[in-house]
């Protein structure tokens, strides 16, 4: 049980790369089936707010933003293929004026990360920041 909260996002200037804290929070997740812990018993969840909104969003959101492709997309594919959950903050898309239909389509919405994040440390998940 692995939570994380997805805060930064990277830069402008490194927009082509994958959100730094992403890449982390897979590196984690590897180093924990290095040391012996099958794949399928890690249960992570991304709880997404701030400006790091914009690495889940849409190939199209990310083009009027960036003018690249999400380069995020592939690997939140492969975390989500061990079954990550990613939660977005409502008050946070409120106040980035970003819209449902700008997040990928399997991201869930969570009216605030704060209680979420409090829910998940109550069901026992061990935070990362």
């Amino acid at each position: 049980k692995l939570l994380f909260e997805l805060v930064n996002n990277n830069p402008d200037s490194v927009a082509k790369e994958i959100n730094f804290s992403l890449t982390e929070y897979a590196r984690i997740i590897n180093l924990h089936v290095a040391s012996g812990i099958p794949v399928k018993k890690i249960k992570p969840v991304i709880v997404v707010h701030a400006a790091a909104l914009k690495a889940i969003t849409t190939n199209a959101y990310y083009k009027e933003q960036y003018k690249i492709d999400n380069p995020n997309i592939k690997l939140i594919d492969d975390m989500r293929a061990i079954g990550a959950t990613f939660i977005a903050c409502g008050q946070a898309m409120e106040f980035f004026d970003i819209k449902k239909e700008a997040l990928l389509p399997f991201v869930k919405i969570s009216l605030t990360a704060q209680t979420v994040l409090s829910h998940y440390r109550l069901k026992g998940y061990v935070q990362y920041w």
